[in-house]
């Protein structure tokens, strides 16, 4: 049995079910394949290991498509500071001085992944097919790809959306290459509880082994993100959970507060990957398979959600055109939209691990000295709170909170 879409989107995770929610309610037929449904939520649930720093464009594309309540009523920590150091430089971010409530909101994935998929059941041009196995992809330029399922279904689509993450099937499948470089180090990630009640603040201190950050969860908890090379990350993830809470106690600054327990940890290396070309006719990659981002400042799933919002957008504006949503011209209008954002943020991003990461001397002096300026240059600081806001750049609709349907 075929079925005829609009839109396939292969990969029901953040980006994908984001991409969905976008053209929901809309004219166009969409389906979304996920291989298996996430764990529902329960609130006295530990939380998760894999949490991002949502920005404020990121709420307002979920709280646009009607998503934001899911997150809402199930958990997220708000956080108004951010603060990053190294020896003499200092500097410390505050939403209230460019009159906002928040700087982000910490939110587990799944919790994000969850509100989005809750969302898609009110939309009658969607279908969300879950579980599913992917048996075959076909793919000919000019006319819909079909996919083939496991459970012997095939769907037929216009467009086919990749967000299938970094080792993405449908990128591998159509053809579409990669540039990549590992950065030789790992990011270790533990969940804790301190004495602490619940944080409000986000931060980073650089050392010579790599960067420790610390970001914000609901009561006493919180994640430490460790830098540090694969070596170390290793040793340090084979401790006993007493043994890495010495640790931590040993090498963290005192901000951390006393640490009453370790409850978890996970690990993975830096990567930098980019698609040298995010479409091709009737083919568009979004998140993970389009772009993999040094994790330094969190901004890996914001500019995934804006992907999400920028190709939505193109589509709807193609359909009401009566333009074909795979064709050429209509793909490369996303591209142009984001491609080079990315590609500026993934630049950002590298120059500021290289800078930090570099022993010399005199680089360690100079950024030193960049950080006490940014504290004491007010219009500068502000510019950078709005860039990790991302409320800078060509926003797509959504990201501004203006609806496309």
């Amino acid at each position: 049995m075929k079925q005829n879409f609009d839109v396939v989107v292969v990969g029901g995770g953040m980006v994908g079910a984001a991409v969905a929610c976008g053209l929901g309610g809309s004219s166009l037929k969409v389906a979304v394949i996920e291989s298996e449904p996430p764990q529902a939520f329960a609130a006295d649930q530990p939380h998760d290991l894999r949490v991002s720093a949502l920005s404020i464009a990121s709420k307002n594309i979920l709280e646009t498509v009607g998503a934001w309540d899911g997150v809402v009523k199930r958990r997220l920590c708000p956080f108004r500071r951010m603060r990053v150091w190294e020896t003499a430089g200092d500097t410390e971010f505050c939403s209230d001085d460019i009159n906002y409530p928040e700087l982000g909101y910490i939110v587990e994935n799944r919790v994000t992944q969850l509100a989005l998929l809750e969302r898609l059941q009110d939309f009658a041009n969607i279908e969300l097919i879950c579980p599913a196995t992917i048996g075959k992809i076909n793919y000919w330029t000019g006319k819909p790809s079909e996919l083939e399922l496991g459970d012997g279904r095939v769907l037929s689509a216009k467009l086919l959306v990749a967000a299938d993450g970094g080792q993405s099937r449908v990128r591998q499948t159509v053809g579409l290459g990669v540039t990549s470089w590992d950065y030789k180090q790992h990011a270790l990630v533990i969940y804790i509880e301190t004495d602490y009640a619940q944080q409000d603040i986000t931060w980073q201190r650089f050392v010579p082994s790599g960067p420790q950050a610390f970001l914000p969860l609901t009561g006493h908890y919180g994640s430490i993100v460790w830098y540090n090379s694969p070596d170390e990350v290793r040793r340090l993830k084979a401790l006993s959970n007493e043994d890495l809470m010495r640790e931590l106690t040993a090498t963290f600054p005192d901000c951390l507060g006393k640490v009453n327990a370790v409850l978890g940890t996970a690990s993975f290396p830096l990567k930098r990957q980019h698609a040298q070309s995010y479409v091709k006719p009737g083919v568009a990659l979004v998140g993970d398979a389009a772009h993999m981002i040094n994790p330094l400042a969190g901004q890996g799933v914001n500019i995934g959600l804006l992907d999400a919002a920028a190709l939505a957008e193109v589509l709807i504006d193609a359909y009401k055109q009566g333009l074909d949503v795979g064709d050429m011209t209509v793909l490369r209008r996303y591209e142009k939209m984001r491609r080079n954002e990315n590609l500026k943020m993934m630049t950002v991003m590298d120059v500021f691990y290289r800078v930090f990461s570099n022993p010399v001397l005199p680089v360690k002096f100079l950024r030193n000295l960049g950080l006490g300026l940014a504290e004491r240059i007010a219009p500068a600081k502000n510019k950078v709170m709005r860039a990790a806001m991302g409320l800078d750049g060509n926003l797509p609709k959504l990201a501004r909170g203006e609806p496309i349907v």
